[in-house]
């Protein structure tokens, strides 16, 4: 992965693509009706997003989109901009601002035959909607004896920005992963991004998205309009020997940040991002936790009842035997994100961090003479 991109996912220049709602000012590089690529070219996260809706939409004619500000605005980080003079005003659905609402208008859509995708403006906003995506979206599948499938995808921005405050800066992994019958993926590259939200349009079952606030800019190259990616499988971003370092959307970007330093030191750390929340790729976890035989989870989510706290609880349960050290996790205070800049980055992991867990738990055998 290239220096810029894993500078670009960290550093993020603040305001752009812009916008956080149709009040907000649209991004100069967000004003363009289309965008039309080949395979291997690169382009930003948001793009390659948009892309990957236009092209299912395209393709299948049951997709359709709702939510706030996603038909004429284009939706609050441009995902969905222009789309609607390609396919209409009732597949780009502007809604109110209700989310509960258009949470059960979506469900309702997909019990009876299309493959609807809800947008929330951003994440921490869908809480509103928590009655709907717990006791409808992910569980009439099986209230209903399987007469209902529930094709959805609930999708937005989410994560810790840079300075958005305590409310828009929800983590809401944790609170929606022990939700029956839903699934959760996030994705962390402009390729994986595209394929992914392609193959989470296709599938039967309700998925929840989740796409990082400080990735949209992360610029890379992305696949042609028939890779789709695997929901339920994890990503060995680099291979490694002295200890597996498990981690998920912009993490991905910190960890490698810190293998930068870790590599001059002479240590070899295994890197794999997650992608699949719920449920966990055990089959690759499984063959990196054997081989390293020590293992630390980096995540942006709350410590308390995180999606670190289950994986650890599922390594130790399933790998005791296979560890030569205690599962170490790195993970945000449980305290409300602070606006002070400063406040702000010491609640999340920095890559420092990540350097400080992995000479505490290889130690200094690992270094080159």
């Amino acid at each position: 992965m290239k220096a810029s991109a894993v500078k670009s996912a960290v550093q993020v220049r603040r305001g752009v693509p812009v916008c956080t709602g149709s009040r907000g000012r649209v991004a100069p590089q967000a004003r363009r009706a289309s965008i039309v690529t080949r395979a291997g070219e690169e382009m930003m996260m948001w793009e390659s997003l948009r892309q990957g809706l236009d092209e299912e939409m395209e393709r299948d004619p049951k997709v359709m989109m709702l939510g706030e500000d996603v038909g004429h605005y284009g939706g609050s980080y441009k995902v969905s901009y222009d789309l609607y003079k390609k396919y209409g005003d009732m597949r780009l659905l502007d809604t109110p601002i209700c989310e509960n609402g258009f949470m059960g208008m979506g469900i309702g859509a997909a019990m009876t035959g299309l493959r609807p995708i809800v947008e929330g403006m951003n994440m921490g906003f869908l809480l509103l909607a928590f009655n709907q995506i717990s006791n409808n979206c992910g569980m009439l599948h099986y209230t209903s004896g399987g007469q209902y499938n529930v094709p959805m995808v609930i999708r937005g921005p989410g994560g810790v920005g840079r300075q958005l405050g305590a409310e828009h800066s929800q983590r809401l992994e944790s609170y929606f992963q022990s939700i029956p019958g839903v699934q959760l993926v996030a994705c962390s590259t402009p390729r994986n991004a595209k394929a992914l939200l392609k193959a989470a349009i296709r599938s039967d079952n309700p998925i929840i998205f989740f796409e990082h606030v400080l990735l949209y800019n992360v610029k890379g190259e992305v696949g042609d309009k028939d890779e789709v990616q695997c929901l339920e499988r994890a990503e060995v971003v680099r291979e490694g020997t002295d200890v597996s370092i498990f981690c998920y959307s912009r993490m991905r970007y910190v960890a490698m940040q810190a293998v930068a330093q870790l590599e001059k030191e002479g240590y070899n750390p295994e890197i794999v991002d997650l992608i699949s929340l719920k449920p966990f790729d055990m089959e690759t976890i499984s063959k990196s936790v054997k081989k390293t035989r020590k293992a630390i989870i980096v995540e942006e989510c709350m410590k308390t009842g995180g999606i670190g706290a289950s994986l650890s609880a599922v390594i130790n349960e399933s790998l005791f035997d296979d560890l030569d050290h205690q599962v170490v996790r790195l993970s945000s205070q449980d305290v409300p994100t602070s606006y002070a800049f400063e406040l702000e980055s010491a609640t999340i992991v920095q890559p420092e961090a990540v350097v400080e867990a992995v000479k505490n738990v290889v130690g200094q055998k690992a270094v080159a003479a």
